[in-house]
């Protein structure tokens, strides 16, 4: 298989190589949430040559959203976030297929949509759609890759269902409850988090490196540094605990 010389300096990678950019172009990752989080994603996973790219979200563009959500321009306000999405990176990467899903998380086709896909990033804003999010991807054994920000923070974890904690077995903090339109994002904050987030979806993808199962990436960007946290699964989760595990078989 021949690839186009806009990935020549990926498949030079040791231990990445052509094998590498052969599955990230069989792969196919779901980005629900298209603001902060998931304009960076979604750039960078169209960048590398993913084969694939859903796009998830049911909102317009604002004008406050300008400050952190880079596909967008002051013109596109009032329009859908997931075409626009959908028509920059389609000039941005040709190469690419790219499908858009303008519609909200809990419409009932969402798990459905959620089948068609290897790998699902959470790029949401709000935690109870975070935590349904969780939820369909345990049912469906779908690797899931969180991110969230708040002012000048960012949190980060991948979710393997079954094989470590999923979203409910730690507590988000009440820093992260909150939403950015009541606390406010830096705007370079989601950035960083976005970023990680498409670099977790690509090891998957590859099957290269270390997956953040298990542990959670806090990064400050007050102070400039990057912590990480182990976190258990908690066996009496509601969500992914002994008895739920077991109805899910």
């Amino acid at each position: 298989m021949e690839f186009s010389s806009r990935y020549s300096r990926q498949v030079v990678i040791d231990g990445f190589g052509v094998a590498g950019q052969k599955a990230l172009k069989r792969g196919r990752v779901l980005i629900v949430g298209l603001g902060g989080l998931g304009n960076p994603a979604a750039q960078y996973l169209a960048a590398v040559g993913v084969g694939t790219i859903g796009l998830m979200d049911k909102d317009v563009v604002s004008p406050s959203n300008l400050n952190r959500q880079v596909l967008f321009r002051p013109d596109d306000t009032g329009l859908a976030k997931a075409k626009l999405v959908q028509e920059r990176l389609s000039r941005f990467n040709p190469e690419i297929k790219i499908l858009t899903f303008q519609q909200d998380l809990q419409k009932e086709s969402t798990p459905e949509i959620l089948k068609q896909f290897d790998i699902v990033l959470d790029c949401l804003d709000n935690l109870p759609d975070r935590l349904s999010l969780n939820q369909i991807c345990l049912s469906q054994r779908k690797p899931m890759v969180h991110g969230g920000v708040i002012t000048f923070y960012g949190q980060l974890t991948t979710i393997i269902p079954f094989a470590g904690p999923c979203l409910r077995c730690f507590s988000p903090g009440s820093m992260f409850a909150c939403d950015c339109a009541r606390a406010g994002v830096l705007g370079p904050v989601p950035g960083v988090i976005g970023v990680l987030q498409a670099i977790e979806a690509i090891k998957y993808l590859a099957n290269v490196g270390r997956a953040m199962v298990g542990r959670l990436l806090v990064f400050d960007g007050l102070n400039g540094t990057f912590d990480e946290v182990p976190v258990k699964r908690d066996p009496g989760c509601p969500a992914c605990g002994r008895q739920r595990h077991e109805d899910l078989e």
